[in-house]
């Protein structure tokens, strides 16, 4: 039988030259990283290998490998934060194993135990823990890829494989406070569709947006609102789950994300708003996961129905909107907390609350040792 991945078999080299630390206010997402790479490579003879964790380093590919040809990647996005104890946390990284398998069994790649590589990883954050700056917002951003490595022209499912983690620590997304960003409405071009693999963290996935990013910036915005069909259904926006909040004509309110129907990525920051949202707001809000159109937030703004509108991910946590562009025309969102609305706000301090172990809720923090 192929050898499950086996965190007990884990070998460390450290480095021997260890890298001097970035003072906070120079971060810069995604541009420096630590001493370190953890690596498990897998066969479809064998099964997964020892796993390693070596000093940082660069990889050799043959031209022919298939991950340069035929796509065969993917990844996942969660942050490691320090705690006023000093110890290091990771939030709900249980999810992101999941949809990590899930993506892997949809790519033709190997699955493997989520819990072992979770072993793995908060042995990787020990040794690396002199990286995780201190302070709310700051974190140790960590990427998971799997990456198809048989070398081989030939279009079929790979019998070589490399799961691997780098880290980069990281400061707040919004380093002066809460941003509102501008959105521009798009349907000219779509990020998935029915039965695709938009509920997959591809690869893929992400670099079929970055042009149609790049016209709206043109225009003045900093995010497309991925649209669906000839109805106009609100799916995504940017790299992002997204949420609308509506006050009904009784006094009720509403808080609003399109539905897992395939073509939306299950988000861990989505589910948590979610989860924090039904256990914590007051009667008079509901939250419901349901099909919206931009028909609609459009009708309900000019009615002056439209509370506020928000994303959700790893990186932001929460990603105030204070302006969507559709056919030419400017939907305003009001943002009555000053950068932001007040339900946003609140969604983002109860996560950042658990984050860094300053509020308890469920199982959601994960303490490395």
């Amino acid at each position: 039988m192929s050898a499950p991945l086996d965190a007990s078999k884990l070998e460390i080299t450290k480095t021997t030259t260890p890298k001097d630390l970035i003072a906070k206010e120079e971060l810069v997402f995604g541009k420096t990283f630590t001493d370190h790479i953890l690596e498990v490579e897998w066969t479809k003879e064998e099964g997964w290998g020892a796993p390693t964790i070596k000093p940082y380093h660069n990889f050799a590919l043959d031209p022919a490998t298939a991950v340069l040809h035929y796509s065969f990647e993917l990844f996942e996005g969660l942050k490691a934060y320090r705690d006023s104890d000093g110890k290091i946390r990771t939030f709900r990284p249980d999810k992101n194993m999941a949809r990590m398998n899930r993506s892997a069994k949809r790519a033709a790649l190997p699955t493997f135990d989520g819990e072992e590589f979770m072993k793995l990883v908060d042995k990787f954050l020990v040794l690396e823990e002199r990286f995780v700056p201190t302070g709310y917002g700051y974190s140790l951003y960590l990427r998971p890829t799997l990456i198809g490595t048989s070398i081989g022209l030939g279009v079929s499912a790979p019998t070589k494989a490399l799961l691997y983690l780098i880290a980069s620590p990281v400061g707040p997304y919004f380093s002066a406070g809460f941003k509102p960003v501008s959105l521009e409405a798009t349907n000219y071009a779509v990020r998935a569709w029915p039965k695709g693999v938009g509920a997959y963290k591809l690869g893929a996935n992400y670099v079929s947006c970055i042009e149609p990013q790049m016209e709206a910036a043109k225009r003045g915005h900093s995010q497309n609102l991925w649209l669906f069909g000839d109805e106009g259904y609100i799916t995504e926006v940017g790299a992002m789950n997204v949420f609308f909040a509506f006050k009904n004509s009784d006094g009720t309110k509403e808080l609003v994300t399109p539905p897992l129907d395939g073509m939306i990525l299950p988000g861990v920051t989505r589910d948590s708003a979610l989860e924090l949202a039904r256990s914590k707001l007051s009667d008079e809000w509901t939250v419901n996961e349901r099909k919206l159109t931009i028909h609609e937030v459009k009708e309900r703004a000019d009615k002056g129905e439209l509370v506020e509108a928000f994303g959700t991910g790893t990186a932001a946590i929460v990603s105030p909107i204070d302006n969507i562009e559709f056919d030419g025309e400017h939907i305003k969102v009001p943002v009555d907390a000053g950068s932001s609305g007040e339900l946003a706000l609140k969604i983002n301090n109860w996560i950042q609350d658990i984050q860094y172990g300053k509020e308890a809720f469920k199982d959601w923090s994960r303490v490395a040792q």
